[in-house]
């Protein structure tokens, strides 16, 4: 039973009771995803780079994804003075920044990650925006342990 200031939700990973404090809200959706709102992230191990991020509102949509600096140090994200006011942050050390990962099955050394596309929260407020780049440095497919990122 859920507390007051609890939800139970049913996700990709199974039933969870999840704190209020954990809903993340995404005011403009995720490309591709633009009717879901509130997701959730939920670590997948303690010693895993991965999370998934869960739609609270369609348990079979969940995201892996992952920081970007766990597999590479040269990364950039340019955040526009639109999206920092929607996200309401001041600096850099108010947000975590994830992209998504793809992890073809049976083959985790072809996993790439989504650098075009990196999602950015605001820590505090619990808001979430998915910002597209320009970078032409930083492909859709990126896979880790190459020496710079290259188009695919």
């Amino acid at each position: 039973m859920a507390k007051k200031d609890e939800r139970i939700v049913d996700t990709r990973l199974g039933r969870m009771v999840l704190p209020e404090d954990r809903v993340l809200t995404f005011p403009r959706g995720l490309i591709g995803f633009m009717g879901h709102r509130e997701f959730t992230l939920i670590q997948l191990r303690e010693d895993s780079p991965f999370m998934v991020l869960q739609s609270l509102s369609d348990p079979s949509l969940g995201l892996l994804v992952a920081d970007p600096y766990t597999f590479m140090t040269e990364y950039e994200v340019v955040i526009g003075e639109a999206d920092r006011k929607l996200l309401g942050i001041e600096t850099r050390e108010q947000t975590t920044l994830l992209v998504t990962v793809t992890i073809p099955q049976g083959m985790p050394e072809r996993t790439t990650l989504n650098l075009s596309g990196p999602i950015v929260l605001n820590n505090q407020a619990r808001i979430g925006v998915q910002i597209p780049q320009t970078d032409m440095r930083y492909p859709a497919h990126y896979t880790p342990g190459m020496a710079t990122p290259q188009k695919s």
